[in-house]
């Protein structure tokens, strides 16, 4: 691993345990969204790029080497390569049928067995009829036009693996029916209608979630869940949220301690609450985010996971009562919990709570290894965080 570690052994404090809030629907209860493209970053000249960014964004011709962003991840889910050696699919038609869809849609690609990179062919927004399970070897590429996938059931990654979904906005997802749903080409199966998330990985593998803008979801923004692992979810913006990240299906689901996800160079932006992220078992590297707020905590857990939080900027609100960054969700003993930070910048009162012994730093190969910048970067790092605004033959 080569970021920097310094061996501590960290005195445990003890955290006031918080009444869990009920749970709430984040469609209704901010207000509406702003247009999508006040979220889109300019792409200004000169830009300061994270790792990921500076592997490709300089390049003028990304629309006719799209697939080589597969090579440019980093962390746990290094490896998802997507379609990468698959054709381009493009998508056309913005309609949708869950059960039959139509050569030219989302579905109809997303479905298909063979690898494939998917892109779009004009801005659009697409209203899913029920969720949206993916293939697996499939990459949704939104680069070069504005798409937005809301206002019904969202994505479903479900026991597949090498999945990449890149600029796209995903928000104000709703949950899915009880019904008939498409999976491949040849299967159609019953399913019991999803919770309302924007992206849901269950069991699943090799998964890169990157410059998507998340928000405004009846349920989670990314769930994480049921022994899923190898995921990098990093360049993201989310805001207008209650829980936005889980890792981990539940406190009984032990098969999720293989789970292993990197969150790096996020942009945790206004009005989310919890869950930045919230870990059950499982191993999470959170590395050079921006924090804008939080108002209950940013990183929380339960059930024995371990975090290395590295690097990130932690901005809290005003709320005297939303100052600590961590959170145990737990009744038990969590002394021996390794949750650790290591170079994180605490601004305006802002706090993190460390507990155990020894090292956690992440154990990666040399291909997912990466430098963690200074915590006083990070908001250069994060300042294109979200779905960017790319004109082919220009540089992003």
């Amino acid at each position: 691993m080569a970021t920097l570690t310094t061996l501590l052994v960290l005195s445990c404090f003890l955290v006031p345990t918080l009444a869990s809030a009920p749970n709430r629907d984040s469609t209704k209860e901010f207000n509406a969204l702003s247009p999508i493209s006040s979220y889109i970053p300019k792409s200004p000249e000169n830009v300061v790029m994270n790792t990921i960014d500076s592997c490709w964004r300089a390049k003028t011709d990304w629309a006719s080497n799209r697939q080589s962003l597969a090579d440019c991840a980093i962390g746990f889910g290094k490896d998802a390569i997507g379609g990468k050696f698959g054709d381009i699919y493009e998508v056309t038609d913005p309609s949708d049928d869950p059960v039959n869809p139509k050569p030219g849609t989302l579905r109809y690609g997303a479905i298909q067995t063979q690898p494939l990179w998917i892109t779009f062919a004009n801005d659009m927004v697409i209203t899913l009829k029920n969720e949206l399970m993916v293939n697996s070897y499939k990459t949704i590429d939104g680069r070069g036009a504005n798409v937005e996938i809301a206002n019904g059931p969202c994505i479903t990654i479900q026991g597949v693996g090498h999945v990449i979904m890149h600029g796209i906005s995903i928000h104000d997802c709703k949950p899915g029916q009880a019904a008939m749903v498409r999976s491949t080409p040849e299967h159609v199966g019953y399913r019991e209608g999803s919770d309302g998330d924007a992206i849901s990985i269950f069991a699943s593998s090799n998964v890169w979630i990157d410059h998507c803008f998340l928000a405004r979801c009846t349920d989670g923004l990314i769930d994480v869940i049921h022994a899923s692992t190898a995921v990098t979810i990093s360049n993201n913006y989310f805001t207008q949220h209650d829980k936005v990240i889980l890792l981990g299906h539940s406190d009984e689901y032990s098969a999720d301690r293989i789970m292993r996800v990197t969150v790096a160079f996020n942009r945790f932006g206004s009005g989310l609450v919890e869950r930045m992220p919230r870990v059950r078992f499982g191993y999470a590297h959170v590395v050079n985010n921006r924090y804008d707020e939080w108002l209950m905590y940013a990183i929380g857990g339960s059930a024995d996971p371990t975090i290395f939080s590295e690097g990130n900027y932690f901005m809290a609100s005003n709320d005297s009562a939303a100052k600590q960054v961590t959170k145990r969700e737990t009744s038990e003993k969590w002394n021996n919990w390794k949750w650790r930070s290591f170079r994180d910048e605490f601004l305006n009162g802002a706090y993190f709570v460390p507990s155990g012994y020894g090292s956690c730093t992440p154990i990666y190969s040399p291909a997912q290894t990466f430098i963690a910048a200074e915590a006083s970067m990070v908001p250069l790092l994060t300042l294109n965080a979200g779905p960017l605004n790319c004109v082919v033959d220009k540089a992003c």
